[in-house]
């Protein structure tokens, strides 16, 4: 008898696991099929006269993916390339203009592909913090997804067409992605904002025209940067002083670094390889100051110059334009940001806050004072990789056969 409980027991036990097992096989009851939505893969914030917003949605064409198109695609309400079209609507606010936006769309607007955002000039400089608090707040956009702030209407980047990529969105991702501008995510622009410094950076798009035989394209590309104090765009930096920014940040991975040791003809161009960057804040008495502290390693990869750096006193000569080169990259955007703009993007206030914390509450309330009159002391060491040099430079080789 008891043998038969037990057995009896067995299998009611695997009948229930068996029964709570098909709850779990039955797929997730809310999900969304790929026929049901409407993928947004970048989305554009414009200011209107009237005061209200405009929203754009660049949204993905299902149907034409895969299937060849004639050149310039076709779409609705403008292009953003032949696999999107771009649909916009006004609102009081991002929430107004989205429902708008849901009433002329038959599917359901997904947010979860949109991995770029873009502020007009207009609504950047009014201020973004209630469209930012909007997107964080939205529990669909990424924080990864990538922001921009565009010269003229956001609107019309998104229309623009790439002629590598799938759309100009795609387009703007894989141009960050190089590492040729600043890389900036919605979560890091929020952390910006919310800094000791409550500042940012923002690439800062604009459409550039290509003349052709029969017809124009406009395509877009990153010029420099645009700054924001608070959650206003108070003004701009250009690419080259954005290049002083990477290398504070330790993000000059995608540019080529091209200079004139002194005193010679011709010009070295190297890749930089690694860069350790450390700001060291210093308080002494009322006397502020930080110690911008690079190490760097590059590799040369063309050389035009006369100079044999294959021999230890020309690569010497070299390491030294290189150390130059970089102090007057970071020299330059330093002095814009601290004596133009007065707006720290650098993140100086977050340095003296963590090593000086009773000194940074006395003045946290007039931190754009205080900055603009912090001294700035380089202690910068590059360094040059053997890649890339062994034989002699061509102009070199040339000179000699001719002697």
């Amino acid at each position: 008898m008891p043998k038969r409980r037990s057995h009896f027991k067995k299998k009611f036990l695997i009948f229930i696991s068996f029964s709570g097992s098909l709850f779990l096989l039955s797929g997730c009851w809310d999900r969304w099929e790929t026929n049901d939505i409407a993928i947004v893969t970048a989305t554009a914030i414009d200011k209107k006269e009237d005061n209200q917003i405009e929203l754009s949605l660049q949204i993905f064409i299902p149907r034409a993916f895969g299937m060849s198109s004639s050149p310039g695609g076709a779409s609705g309400g403008g292009t953003g390339g032949e696999l999107t079209f771009v649909i916009s609507q006004k609102g009081v606010n991002m929430a107004d203009a989205i429902s708008k936006l849901q009433a002329e769309l038959p599917r359901k607007i997904f947010w979860g592909q949109c991995k770029v955002f873009i502020f007009g000039e207009k609504i950047a400089k009014e201020g973004i913090q209630e469209h930012l608090d909007f997107l964080l707040r939205h529990p669909q956009p990424r924080e990864r997804a990538y922001m921009f702030v565009s010269k003229g209407k956001a609107k019309h980047i998104l229309e623009l067409q790439s002629k590598l990529e799938r759309s100009s969105a795609e387009a703007m991702r894989e141009l960050v992605d190089l590492e040729i501008g600043l890389k900036v995510t919605l979560k890091d622009l929020n952390e910006m904002l919310t800094s000791e410094a409550q500042a940012a950076a923002l690439p800062y798009l604009k459409t550039m025209t290509e003349k052709g035989k029969k017809k124009s394209f406009q395509f877009p590309k990153i010029f420099g940067s645009a700054v924001i104090k608070k959650d206003q765009m108070i003004g701009y930096i250009s690419q080259r002083e954005t290049r002083g920014i990477l290398w504070l940040r330790d993000e000059i991975k995608g540019y080529t670094v091209t200079f004139e040791p002194e005193g010679k003809k011709g010009n070295v161009s190297l890749n930089p390889v690694t860069a350790k960057v450390d700001l060291i804040p210093q308080i002494n008495g009322e006397n502020w100051s930080m110690i911008v502290k690079i190490q760097t390693e590059g590799t040369v990869i063309q050389n035009n110059s006369s100079l044999d750096i294959s021999k230890l006193s020309n690569l010497k000569v070299v390491e030294k334009a290189y150390q130059d080169g970089i102090r007057k990259r970071v020299e330059f955007v330093l002095v814009k940001v601290q004596n133009e703009l007065r707006t720290d993007i650098v993140g100086f206030a977050k340095e003296f806050h963590r090593k000086y914390p009773k000194q940074w509450r006395k003045v946290e309330n007039r931190w754009d004072e205080v900055f603009p009159e912090i001294k700035i002391k380089y202690d910068i060491k590059a360094h040059i990789r053997k890649e890339g040099y062994i034989n002699k430079p061509m102009k070199l080789r040339i000179e000699e056969e001719k002697e």
